[in-house]
């Protein structure tokens, strides 16, 4: 599957976790997650993806919370075989993926992007490996 494929506007349709030792899988950011990646034809992607029904902070721990409800990430990426791409981290929610290399597999079928993330370990479960498992509905493309 070419380039060409991946380009355009895709709205967030879920994300889970799969849990390596258990195969358990949760909704990262609740069950109706909020989120965009924008794919563009100079090889530059970028995704932010958030909880639904976040709230304003007014505190310390309050502002806490809402940095672990979300994710953003942005760098440039390439086409690495028929399935894979390899975003180069220049700037993340999380500062331990910048200058990274975040691999992902994915697939379309129709106007459906399924994408998951390689074995991590993911911030939001310290000590536990997994896979992020996204689906995505194009909106637009280029």
């Amino acid at each position: 599957m070419g380039h060409e494929n991946l380009l355009g506007v895709w709205k967030l349709l879920s994300l889970q976790f799969a849990v390596t030792d258990t195969s358990e899988c949760r909704d990262m950011y609740g069950p109706d997650p909020l989120g965009y990646i924008f794919i563009t034809p100079d090889n530059r992607m970028i995704t932010v993806i958030t909880s639904r029904g976040r709230k304003p902070s007014d505190s310390e721990s309050g502002d806490a919370d809402l940095f672990k409800s979300m994710m953003a990430y942005s760098g440039r990426f390439r086409i690495d075989g028929a399935d894979q791409f390899v975003t180069e981290v220049e700037v993340s929610w999380h500062p331990g993926w910048v200058g990274t290399e975040q691999a992902r597999t994915f697939s379309i079928v129709d106007d459906i992007l399924s994408i998951t993330t390689a074995e991590t370990l993911h911030p939001m479960f310290p000590g536990q490996k997994g896979r992020g498992i996204l689906k995505w509905q194009r909106t637009s493309a280029f």
